[in-house]
């Protein structure tokens, strides 16, 4: 009798371990998309998460669908108070965790900024007292931007135009892309900072009018590029390039505006070396 109540309690247990497991299971299904949300994405899940953050007091910037610099350190500081890997990056763990820890009222949210309001509050103190924004609100030069349509765009059920996760504004996957295998056919062996800076240096000339106005026709440009040159820019390139690449996009510009660069060690180029001379990263001059 004592062993068949045993058992009897043993499967009341498993049976009950299984209804929370399904419980918490069905809860993170309905929170953000399947994707990994990283610096440089945009769209849906990216309100969802500065919503959350907030929600909990880790970000207290404009909630704009944009995962800029301010969006990084407080996904950053999340995982770091709750003992997690800190890499600013949400994967399905850190979405999951976000969706235990907090609420999200998807309608509430997208009303607020559908009206136009400059919404910085959710969670907290209610939902009716809505803030303005702090008057800068950048980290680490960062620049971010509001949303905006481009060929990325997709139509939600709500009739509101995003743009697809992890397409950072005004540039498709084949820009991002092309970006690495410039920075990873250029400058592999730099610091970090260096393959930032030859990602930067492609967004300026993108931005000067004595150069194309596409990623590729930058890329491109007889004699603008060594990989391009001798057929390294083929080259596979490998997180690292592509993570400089978003660094760029979001506005870090360790060059300070360069739109030339060159390896003193090789160039016998007169031309560029009489260019005014900014600074030099790893084994680059930049100059303007």
């Amino acid at each position: 009798m004592i062993y068949k109540r045993t058992s009897l309690l043993f499967i009341f247990i498993c049976t009950l371990f299984v209804i929370v497991e399904a419980s918490n299971e069905s809860k993170t299904v309905h929170a953000f998309s399947s994707q990994v949300i990283q610096q440089g994405a945009v769209g849906d899940d990216v309100i969802e998460l500065q919503a959350r953050l907030q929600y909990i007091g880790f970000y207290n910037g404009k909630i704009d669908g944009v995962f800029g610099w301010r969006t990084y350190w407080a996904l950053r500081n999340f995982q770091y108070e709750f003992g997690m890997k800190i890499d600013g990056i949400a994967g399905q763990t850190t979405k999951n965790k976000l969706a235990q820890v907090t609420e999200y009222d998807k309608a509430y949210v997208k009303q607020q900024i559908e009206s136009g309001k400059k919404f910085t509050h959710y969670g907290g103190t209610g939902k009716n007292k809505p803030s303005s924004p702090p008057k800068s609100n950048n980290q680490g030069g960062a620049k971010q931007q509001a949303p905006k349509n481009n060929q990325q765009g997709q139509t939600t059920g709500e009739g509101t135009n995003v743009t697809a996760v992890n397409v950072p504004q005004g540039f498709s996957q084949n820009d991002i892309q092309l970006m690495a295998n410039a920075v990873y056919g250029e400058a592999r062996g730099e610091p970090y900072e260096g393959q930032v800076a030859v990602a930067s240096v492609i967004l300026n000339r993108l931005d000067s009018p004595t150069f194309p106005n596409t990623i590729a026709g930058v890329i491109f440009e007889p004699r603008a590029f060594t990989a391009v040159a001798d057929g390294q820019i083929w080259l596979t390139p490998n997180e690292t390039a592509r993570k400089a690449v978003l660094d760029a996009i979001n506005g870090w510009d360790p060059t300070g505006n360069a739109i030339y660069y060159f390896n003193p060690d090789t160039a016998t180029s007169a031309w560029i070396w009489s260019r005014p001379q900014i600074k030099q990263i790893g084994k680059h001059i930049f100059c303007k």
